[in-house]
């Protein structure tokens, strides 16, 4: 686009002093319309929403539409923000035709995210999910907001790829002042009577508003701080809730949350509970088969299934148990914090019986009559009670036999005075292997340098977070990215200063996501971070895009600063439909296609554009005999 020049006159719509890559993101308003403003940090340290200004500046390309570029920027005075703004729905918002005009949406706030200084509110509007993102307010307590129906007036802005593509389209608020509560959360969210949990998503509920709606029932599982099961009278159902507080089995409670659709069963989302009195009532578990459960109706149930131990999954914190029965295997879980050492305690080959909340998972491509079909299930544990050991596994193993057979050519050959000194060799060798061990676990689960996951860590969590993507039809991403032009600074500083950015890079990436989010390093200058349970795609953008800022400030070291950038790639997996391996794949071309395209930016995968770069970058490393990074 040609650099024409401009000179306008507006209000300050937006401002965003810390937009990342040391520019200010404004949008100014006239009697026209308005326009995005780009400014260094430096030259908009004086600048305010509300501010009147004057610019002078060229046109340029932006992501999407036209904007300032090189401006001057005079402050006149102080003017109101726009009155009587244009209500925007979503369909008009996806044809971008309000790209960067001062806009006001109206839905139901049914989540929050908060960051360093912004924060989302996830909304729900009449034709779709949208996202406002708004420059904190100290002291504010966002909490508040959700189930209130809010309007809120900003800037409506285009989420980008980095080749140029739009892939959605988000609101950019001022502050709360913009902010207008049409209907506050109710102040008790248990007032309307409780539903039976079968009328969920049936037609007359579905049709109704999309607010938090209220169960009661009989507690059938608690993992507090994540997630409660109940059952009344109709069937079981299982809520996502951030509550601690503790409550028995059997416990008669109030639940209200959103209403969403899980695997097989709907789920509640955003939850949050109370005890509902002293009806106790120890819902008693169905006896089933693998046969009953891969038929359908026992999601979200309470359970008891019998099963042969065949293995544990030792790469797991929590305490998960390999099963089968019948020709089908099946994990147990229960978490660490519930988990006590006598789980981790039964032998390989043990039948055990198990109690637990049934978590079956659809094959939603395969449909008889219009119903998914369970492909799979999972068993959710309450306590190490859920374990009762049936039978015991059959001590003359192999292994056994050669210990036996080892211990009698020891008593052969070795006489009664040699006992002695063999027991002390003994304990000594079990202490080297002990020692050797926790090294070897450490070194196995943390890089050395940087104290990050390492691949293999990285590999069992995406296992496990596909997994619970996939049982509440939720949603994972993967940012795969490396330090741009690594090798100039081992070559020009040293490798020693080249060992302090990738230090430094994994502490702003631990820095710059949320403390259940996994960083890991899987060699060199190529760091991946783990995003769960994601719903929507503009929040992984506003997660990449604050990678990009935070790893972009130089690097000191031995009193000089290293100018230090990084390249992502994006790859999301959403609505349950995910596959770990193809996820690495895709975010490897993606961050491949953000290098291609100048560095220091990041690209969300494309499966139209993307397909096969990652296949051309290997031959093309391969026949340019690229040295390892350092």
């Amino acid at each position: 686009m040609r650099a024409v020049p401009v000179h306008l006159r507006g209000v300050i719509t937006y401002f965003d002093p810390d937009f990342g890559t040391g520019f200010a993101a404004i949008f100014i308003h006239d009697a026209t319309g308005g326009i995005f403003v780009r400014q260094t940090s430096k030259a908009a340290a004086q600048l305010f929403v509300g501010a009147l200004v004057e610019v002078r500046g060229v046109s340029a390309p932006g992501g999407f539409g036209s904007i300032v570029d090189n401006p001057q920027i005079r402050v006149l005075g102080r003017a109101p923000l726009p009155l009587h703004p244009p209500r925007a729905s979503l369909a008009y918002l996806k044809t971008g035709a309000g790209d960067a005009q001062w806009m006001e949406v109206e839905g139901s706030v049914h989540g929050v995210i908060e960051f360093g200084h912004s924060v989302l509110l996830l909304m729900e509007m009449s034709d779709g999910p949208m996202i406002v993102m708004m420059i904190k307010s100290p002291g504010a307590n966002y909490s508040q907001l959700i189930d209130s129906v809010v309007r809120v007036r900003g800037n409506a802005a285009p989420s980008m790829t980095s080749d140029g593509q739009m892939i959605g389209f988000h609101l950019q608020a001022p502050n709360l002042s913009t902010l207008q509560m049409v209907e506050p959360a109710p102040r008790d969210p248990f007032a309307q009577p409780a539903m039976p949990i079968d009328e969920l998503l049936r037609r007359e509920f579905v049709s109704s508003s999309a607010h938090r709606i209220h169960l009661r029932g009989n507690v059938t599982l608690q993992w507090p701080g994540s997630m409660l099961c109940i059952r009344d009278a109709t069937r079981g159902i299982c809520a996502e809730t951030s509550q601690s507080m503790p409550v028995a089995v059997g416990d008669l409670v109030d639940v209200a949350g959103f209403v969403e659709t899980g695997n097989n069963a709907p789920v509640l989302t955003d939850a949050v509970f109370r005890s509902a009195g002293n009806n106790h009532h120890r819902v008693a578990p169905l006896a089933v088969t693998t046969d009953k459960i891969l038929g359908g109706g026992f999601g979200s149930e309470l359970i008891q299934i019998d099963g042969l131990l065949i293995g544990y999954d030792l790469a797991s914190s929590d305490a998960i148990l390999q099963l089968s029965s019948n020709d089908t295997l099946f994990p147990a879980i229960l978490p660490k914090s519930l988990a006590g050492s006598e789980v981790r305690a039964w032998k390989i080959g043990s039948r055990l019986q198990i109690t637990g909340i049934c978590s079956p998972s659809d094959d939603v491509s395969n449909v008889r009559a219009g119903v998914a079909v369970t492909k799979s299930f999972r068993v959710l544990m309450r306590s190490p009670a859920d374990l009762i050991l049936l039978e015991g596994p059959s001590w003359w193993t192999p292994a056994h036999a050669l210990i036996v057979l080892g211990l009698a050519l020891t008593v052969t050959l070795f006489a009664l005075g040699w006992v002695a000194i063999l027991r002390r060799r003994i304990e000594l060798q079990a202490d080297k292997l002990r020692a050797s061990e926790q090294r070897f676990r450490h070194l196995a689960h943390h890089d050395s340098l940087t104290g990050l996951a390492t691949r293999r860590v990285l590999d069992d969590r995406l296992k496990v977070a596909v997994e619970s993507a996939r049982h509440h039809q939720g949603g994972l991403a993967l940012l795969m990215l490396d330090v741009d032009n690594f090798k100039e600074v081992n070559d020009t500083f040293g490798h020693q200063a080249g060992d302090e950015v990738l230090r430094v890079t994994g502490q702003r990436l631990l820095a710059a996501v949320r403390a259940s989010d996994t960083v890991a390093r899987l060699g060199g200058d190529e760091f991946v971070v783990l995003l769960s349970e994601v719903r929507n795609p503009q929040a992984v953008e506003m997660v990449a895009a604050t990678v990009v800022s935070s790893l972009s400030r130089p690097v000191p070291f031995a009193g000089r600063d290293m100018a230090v950038s990084v390249s992502v790639g994006v790859a999301m997996a959403l609505n349950g439909k995910m596959d770990a391996q193809a996820l690495l794949r895709q975010a490897d071309a993606a961050l491949y296609r953000a290098k291609n395209a100048g560095r220091n930016c990041f690209h969300v995968f494309d499966a139209e554009q993307d397909e096969g770069y990652s296949e051309r970058k290997r031959k093309r490393n391969t026949s340019e005999n690229i040295a390892p990074k350092a």
